[in-house]
Parts: structure tokens; sequence; C-alpha cells
């Protein structure tokens, strides 16, 4: 790209912070850096024409976790650890709402159930017997009871007479969300430049140089925060998951209110403008939906459309609407990575499908590792 005096002299020089993400991280890490350093100069870019990845993609639920993911993730993390996730969950929900306000993000206070299949039964019985110790667990965060299970009178079918419901579950409106963070952000003087792919960058004495698919520059920092896709800027430790999604037409008198949560987590649904959003089944076939390709398969669109049909809206008409997917960051550990990658080099990335309840706070503490 030719560029001009002035597009150089505007938008590209004397930068003191670049952030490569426009999503929920990357415009909170704007955020708290424009409130530390009100005079810094912050040029923010975005390879989409939206917020690329899943910022701008996913199902809106403002949730801290099922009772069958606390479970299994007590298999695989310490009791320390998972109250310690679960605890930076709430929170961060908590300062989501509080940057932006319930109105402007779309939230709503409806509860979130769990549902478990006919066939489910070591897993429903698992749940049933821990859900006492695991409300024993949530104590300390809640003073109160979390988890307890109800009879089954939602209409659903093929799945157990009990579902676990969870008082304290949201939803939020996802792309009313990202406006009023980007016009929060814009606002306040951040620059952000859509459609720029960062390619590599390389790093001197007191700066870094950026190449992107239309021009170089340098800035004082730089600050990493494209999560699923971390692994192309040599973030490692982080793996794409790609999360397909699909949303009915409008339906008459729907009766679904609230988050719903199914097969572990691995599908899970919600209403929203009198329509029924579902995602999921990246279970089907691991491998192909460890990708940063954006798409649909057959496979698991077919099991959306089939989950629908016998199970959700098993005595309802409704017709497929549109369809989409997402790609999170996830690893090993649940635990995000926030943390200096060399000198003037960060990153913020994996926050393993919970970018709505963490990204805020990620990105606060990613801005709070520079000077």
């Amino acid at each position: 790209m030719n560029l001009s005096y002035w597009e150089i002299k505007n938008w590209l020089s004397h930068i003191d912070y670049v952030i490569v993400g426009s999503g929920i991280v990357g415009l909170n890490c704007a955020l708290r850096l424009k409130q530390r350093f009100p005079k810094s100069k912050i040029l923010v870019l975005e390879k989409g024409m939206l917020p690329q990845g899943a910022s701008t993609k996913n199902a809106g639920f403002a949730c801290f976790g099922s009772i069958s993911e606390i479970i299994d993730d007590l298999k695989h993390h310490s009791e320390i650890e998972v109250l310690d996730l679960i605890k930076k969950r709430i929170n961060g929900l908590q300062l989501l709402r509080e940057t932006l306000g319930d109105k402007a993000i779309g939230y709503q206070n409806l509860g979130g159930y769990e549902l478990f299949l006919d066939s489910d039964d070591a897993l429903y019985d698992s749940c049933i017997d821990r859900q006492d110790d695991i409300n024993q667990f949530l104590q300390p965060l809640f003073n109160t009871k979390v988890f307890s299970f109800k009879v089954n009178n939602l209409g659903f079918k093929k799945i157990k007479s009990k579902h676990c419901f969870n008082p304290y579950e949201g939803q939020i409106d996802t792309g009313k969300m990202m406006d009023a963070l980007l016009q929060k952000v814009q606002s306040l003087g951040v620059k952000i430049l859509n459609n720029i792919t960062v390619k590599a960058f390389s790093e001197t004495l007191n700066s870094v140089k950026i190449e992107t698919d239309h021009f170089d520059f340098t800035t004082k920092k730089l600050c990493i925060a494209t999560n699923g896709f971390a692994k192309q800027l040599n973030i490692s430790k982080v793996k794409p998951a790609r999360a397909q999604v699909l949303i009915t037409k409008p339906i008459d008198n729907l009766h679904i209110k609230g988050t719903f949560h199914l097969d572990e987590g691995y599908y899970y649904f919600r209403n929203i403008d009198n329509r029924v959003l579902l995602g999921g089944g990246r279970n089907l076939d691991f491998k192909t939906e460890e990708t940063t390709v954006f798409g649909e398969t057959e496979i698991v669109q077919n099991k959306l459309k089939n989950l629908l049909k016998t199970t959700i809206l098993p005595n309802t008409n409704f017709e497929i609407d549109h369809r989409w997917s997402g790609i999170m960051g996830v690893g090993k550990q649940k635990k995000a990575i926030v943390n200096r990658v060399s000198d003037n080099v960060f990153c913020g990335v994996r926050l393993g499908g919970m970018g709505i309840a963490i990204g805020s706070s990620i990105g606060k503490q990613l801005a709070e590792l520079l000077d």
C-alpha cells in the first residue's frame, strides 16, 4: 500500500502501544491503557471487518460453569485452581457489566439450566450425587446454594426427568456488547484499523517493528490479544477450537427462557429475539474443529438440527435462519495466558471458551503488565 504523508503522520507514527485484535480482550486492554496513560497513542489492529475470532460470534452466555463442568475441572485441576477460575469468571462478568452497563449489553438474569440426555446415566447420577459437595465448594463465593435439581417441565424430550438449575447465570446481546465497547474505546481517542493482518514482528532495544499485509511501522510496546489465532504470532500453548452456531427464525410463543447446557456443555442454547440460538458439536470431530478456518461441517450441522427437532423443539415448527462459526482459544490448562513474551511484547490469550466471563479482566490484566 502506497501511504500518504498524512496517513503515516496521523495513524502510524509515534505510537506507544499497538494491540493486535479488537475483541473483548484487546479493547479492554486499550481501555485500561488509556485510563493509566491518558496521553498515550494507542493503535488497535484488526484483521477482520469486525472483530474476528469469537468476540462477535459467541452465544452470549454470561456464565461461570455448569455443575458437570465444575466436576470435570476438579478431575484435572486442584480445588484451589478451580475455585480461582470460577472467581475470575464471576469478577470478570461483574467488570463487564460495570464497564458498559447492563442496558448497553442487553444483560438479563434468566438463570441457567443443565440438561441430561436419557443416555447420560453416569453423568446424571454423578451430578446428583455431587450436588451438595459442589454447593459446599462454592459456598465461599456465593454464601448460598447455587445448583438445585428441578423437574423438567420445559417441554424438552429425550432428556432426564430433572435438570440442574443455576439462578446466577445470565445472558447478553453479544452485538450490543461489542458495539458499546468499540464506541467507548474510540471515544477516548484510541484508533482502530480494520482489515489489517499482522504477519510478523521483530524487536529492537526500545521498539517493536510490525509487518502487516499492507504496511510496516514501529511501536514502543506490542500486545497480542488474538486468542485462538495466537499461534500465528508464535504464541504457543494455544489451540484453535471452532464453534459452529445456528439460529432459528422467530417462533411465536417461544417457551424457552434462559441459557441451557447439554452433554457436558458441548451443546448450548438460549432464547434471543423470540428465536433459539444453538451451538456446539465440536466433540463430534475434535481434529477437524481444531482450525482457524471459519465454516460449517455437515456432521455438526446435522446434529444441531436433529437436536432442535427431537429434543429442544420437538413439538414446534421451526426454520433455521442463519449459521456461522467462531474460533476460540483452548489448551491443556483452563487458566488464561497473560504474560510478557519479551521485553516489549506481551500477550493475553487462551480464554478457553469463557471470553465473555473473563475477557474484560484479562484485557485489564494485560494492560497492567505494561509501563
